[in-house]
């Protein structure tokens, strides 16, 4: 029904907010909640008959005159007579037939528009769907519609079109007034011979009684219709009106109306709302004894069971139903009638015994137009309930979602502790479960799966006190021992929601019991308990509803994700205090002695030509370790950077020695000699030519002697195909050029190292743009690095001429510049580039190695210890695809940088006169193996002659 639906959004939207509740911790902390508690539009909800209610998938189309004002429908309705009076009759003669009735009478004042159009919703969803035992007469609508004059208004076609739909026979006037011949009780009188005296289901019979009420549509369904959900009281109230106003139609002795009522296992249950009483005397108590209950309860069984009116003349003689002798005595007749919603299922049963009926009040048997007329009521009743259900859960949903919304922004903040944040949660849903008293049941770790041995190491408890409209909320410190766990453990050990409700003689006692699951691990890690819901209408206790239980439930799964939220919060402040102990650890066994420090800043420094540390021959294995630390520190004081950048001395040396200590003596090549020679290399290339320090900024000098003698820090003897193929934390860690960026973060903590830190004295701009080139140049150490990006080098190298102007090109050159210095082994005297070889090939066929040893592979053949004969030649290979091709670029770039080119050339021709060599002596050795196999074979044949 749009029409009741809109009023009840209208309704939901002017209403009072929905309750919230802060907390304040302390020995009484308090959680306070200023609400000012709405009277619901409809109480008693307790009866709904789908406890996982969700809003219907499909939109409802629109009807004729929605969105209009009632006048102008009438308007336009009066202006088009002839489509109203064809419209109404295409309605009727859908409908089946029914008895006739007599011609309509003249319409009164009292119907208006607004109930009319709500009929004629109703009737219109009857109409799709009817019942098997009611029927409408469309001939008879017929006959008495084309009695009616074309000047009718719209109302009293409704009106008209009502009086027959609705079928009702009889006026609503109370039950004990003055009966006569000419106004009968019933369209069919019992003392007429037109009753039927057999005791099965009669057949219609034509009545020429006006419908419910003295030409006009039902007062009770008009009303009902038409005051909309704001009119409405609770839903006992409802029901048992429509019993009485039904009871003064019917005339039984006693009636009954319960309700269906499904639990979480989708069995349906009947639920009384008014109990079997005879009309009237709803206040004197029960006449029945439990015998009659039992057999009205046997028989709404049934109703809801088919889904069909039940109707019996004749009880005793009914097969279905032994009754005993005090039974039958009472009980005669039986009429039962199911309502149903707007998709046609049951949600209730009206049951209606003993017809009284004649003059003088003798008993008689429910006509099939007191089933009709029953069946519409429950229609109108079912459609009425349908839409109190659908305006309470909309309602129910809306404080749903604000719940759901303040425990996601109480969940979003910082807390002192889980204790707090689950206090506040809790906090959030008792006023809108109405709760007394929430307990969370924390178990203990060592919690046994034997219910003997469970226990709880603590509790979280909250108490509400409602002050008028306002409610505050305070957490109690208790110990466990001072509160029940029964119900806790009962939860915990089925993992499931357990709602219970407790009826003693002094209090009544309701529970809801929701376990709180890991969502990792599925185990349960608390419980959490709501205890004694406060009704809203008195002070008494209620049972906690399917929606007190999802609200508990949501509040579960938040506290499921507030636990893992804070163990989160507690693994990473723990991993960070265990990197700080880890870093402080590290910073003292890296850190040189300061008797080092101290020799190498007295020491006097050597100069740049007695190290011949600018010649591109330069060999660092042949200093002592002293000069090899002094060698570095004369490279940045002839680069002039200690002067620039106002670099502490004392802090050079210490950052220098804090370098050498950072690479493993253990690896056989990737060591600090090799750092110190690629320092040396690049040392060597920016002295050689002053074009290259006007190419480059003094801050982009400082980024590429600091990271050449930082480009292997740590470097671990493999490469990073290796540390990728056994998931090292370092490939986990960083994902591609694992350790090239290891390299830089050992750098950068030994930059902020108390002590060594150099930059100090740079602006912050300035440390943070020499930082960003010290790891560019560090990544680009990477030979996938240089396979990718040499190309566009050589491409830039071609133009006639260069700028170098752009950050661009400026990167590509310090990127190939970074590369020429790390491969310049290469480059060095014939007897320096053969030992660096052997020490390469022992560092790769170690790797090879564990490579076989690990994955039972066989490695690559630079890794492969069993080509160790083809170095020469993959000596050649390394040269001519890798080195040959850059130092040619770099010395037509830089003609300065020529000696690193011919060093190449004639190291080529070293290993490839090495190469033919061995191959020499592999055809030799072949040869001679071939003339021996020759010679034997020669012997024997001789020895067989």
């Amino acid at each position: 029904m749009p029409c009741l639906l809109s009023e009840a959004l209208e309704s939901m939207e002017s209403g009072s907010g929905t309750p919230g509740a802060s907390l304040d911790v302390g020995s009484r902390k308090s959680l306070r909640t200023e609400t000012v508690r709405e009277r619901p539009m409809v109480q008693g909800m307790g009866w709904f008959f789908s406890p996982l209610w969700t809003p219907r998938s499909k939109s409802r189309s629109k009807t004729f005159g929605e969105g209009m004002r009632s006048d102008q429908v009438e308007a336009w309705l009066d202006d088009h007579s002839d489509f109203t009076r064809a419209y109404f009759l295409r309605r009727a003669s859908a409908m089946s037939p029914q008895p006739e009735m007599s011609p309509l009478p003249p319409r009164v004042s009292r119907s208006s528009s607004e109930h009319s159009g709500l009929v004629m919703k109703a009737l219109h969803r009857r109409s799709s769907s009817p019942t098997t035992s009611s029927h409408l007469n469309s001939s008879s609508l017929t006959d008495g519609t084309k009695s009616l004059t074309s000047n009718l208004s719209s109302r009293e076609w409704v009106d008209r079109f009502c009086q027959h739909a609705l079928g009702s026979h009889r006026p609503c006037f109370p039950s004990h007034f003055s009966c006569s011949p000419c106004h009968p009780l019933s369209p069919i009188c019992p003392c007429s011979p037109d009753v039927p005296q057999s005791p099965q289901l009669l057949t219609p019979t034509a009545t020429k009684t006006t419908v419910c009420g003295s030409g006009e549509g039902c007062p009770w369904m008009m009303e009902l219709l038409g005051g909309g959900l704001q009119w409405m009281g609770s839903v006992a109230e409802l029901c048992q009106e429509a019993v009485v106003h039904t009871g003064e139609l019917l005339a039984p002795e006693g009636s009954c109306l319960s309700l269906v009522r499904k639990d979480c296992g989708g069995r349906s249950t009947l639920e009384e709302v008014v109990a079997l009483t005879a009309p009237g005397r709803l206040s004197e108590g029960n006449l029945y004894s439990n015998a009659h209950l039992e057999l009205v309860k046997s028989i709404m069984g049934c109703v809801l069971a088919t889904g069909s009116p039940m109707n019996l003349r004749d009880t005793p003689e009914d097969p279905r139903f032994n009754l005993h002798i005090d039974q039958s005595s009472k009980i005669r007749s039986v009429l039962g009638v199911p309502m149903k919603n707007h998709w046609r299922e049951v949600v209730g049963v009206v049951v209606m015994i003993n017809k009284r009926s004649g003059c003088d009040g003798s008993p008689s048997g429910f006509t099939n137009m007191d089933e009709k007329v029953l069946s519409n009521h429950m229609d109108v009743l079912g459609m009425v309930l349908d839409n109190v259900q659908l305006y309470e859960s909309s309602r129910q949903e809306a404080k749903r979602s604000q719940a759901l919304i303040e425990m996601a922004q109480v969940l979003s903040k910082e807390h002192q502790s889980f204790e707090v944040l689950l206090s506040k949660m809790a906090a959030t849903i008792m006023p809108f479960t109405h709760a007394q008293y929430c307990t969370i049941f924390i178990p203990s770790k060592q919690t046994s799966v034997t219910e003997d041995d469970i226990s709880f190491s603590r509790v979280i408890h909250l108490e509400c006190e409602e002050l008028g409209s306002t409610c505050q909320i305070y957490r109690r410190e208790r110990d466990i021992s001072d509160i029940d766990p029964t119900y806790a453990l009962q939860t915990l050990m089925a993992m499931e929601t357990l709602n219970m409700s407790k009826t003693s003689e002094e209090s009544v006692m309701s529970l809801i019991c929701c376990p709180v699951r890991n969502e990792r691990s599925e185990n349960v890690i608390a419980v959490c308990q709501l205890m004694n819901k406060q009704s809203r209408d008195s002070d008494e206790m209620e049972a906690f509803n399917r929606y007190d239980e999802r609200l508990l439930e949501d509040l579960a799964v938040y506290c499921g994700l507030a636990l893992q939220y804070v163990q989160a919060v507690q693994t990473t402040e723990e991993r960070r205090a265990s990197i700080e102990v880890t870093q402080e650890v590290l910073a003292y066994h890296i850190t040189a002695a300061e008797e080092e420090i101290q020799a190498l800043q007295e020491a006097m420094i050597p100069s740049g030509e007695s190290l011949n540390i600018l010649d591109f021959h330069f060999s660092g294995f042949g200093l002592p370790d002293d000069l090899t630390t002094q060698a570095t520190i004369r490279m940045f004081l002839d680069l002039n950077l200690v002067q620039d950048f106002n670099i502490d001395y004392k802090s050079l040396c210490q950052w220098v020695l804090t370098v050498k200590r950072g690479y493993r003596n253990r690896v056989p090549y990737h060591n600090w000699n090799h750092a110190l020679s690629t320092a040396q290399s690049m040392f060597a290339m920016l002295m050689a030519t002053g074009q290259l320090q006007t190419i480059f900024s003094r801050l982009e000098i400082l980024a590429l002697m600091i990271a050449t003698l930082n480009h292997d820090l740590d470097h671990r003897g493999v490469n990073n195909s290796y540390i990728e193929r056994t998931k090292q934390p370092l490939a986990q860690l960083y994902g591609h050029s694992s350790l090239e960026n290891h390299h830089y973060n050992l750098c950068l903590f030994i930059l902020n190292n108390t002590g060594s830190q150099i930059l100090s004295g740079l602006s912050t701009e300035d440390h943070k743009t020499v930082l960003h080139l010290i790891k560019r140049a560090i990544l680009a150490t990477d030979l996938t690095v240089y396979m990718e990006r040499r190309k566009e080098f050589f491409s830039l190298a071609k133009k006639k001429r260069v700028s170098w102007k752009s950050e661009k090109q400026r990167d590509l050159l310090r990127s190939m510049l970074m590369t020429a210095s790390d491969l310049s082994a290469i480059t060095k005297p014939w007897p320096e580039q053969r030992r660096i070889a052997n020490l390469v090939a022992k560092e790769f066929f170690a790797q090879g190695d564990k490579e076989r040893e690990q994955f039972k592979i066989e490695p690559i053949d630079v890794m492969n210890r069993e080509n160790s004969t083809r170095l020469p030649n993959m000596q050649v290979e390394y040269i001519d695809e890798i080195c040959y091709p850059l130092y040619k670029t770099v010395s037509g770039l830089f003609n300065s940088c020529s000696p690193l080119l011919s060093g190449c050339k004639k190291n080529r021709e070293n290993w490839l006169q090495l190469a033919e060599e061995a191959e020499e002596d592999n055809n030799e050795n072949s040869s001679t193996v071939t003339l021996e196999t020759h010679k034997s074979i020669d012997e024997e044949t001789q020895t067989e002659e």
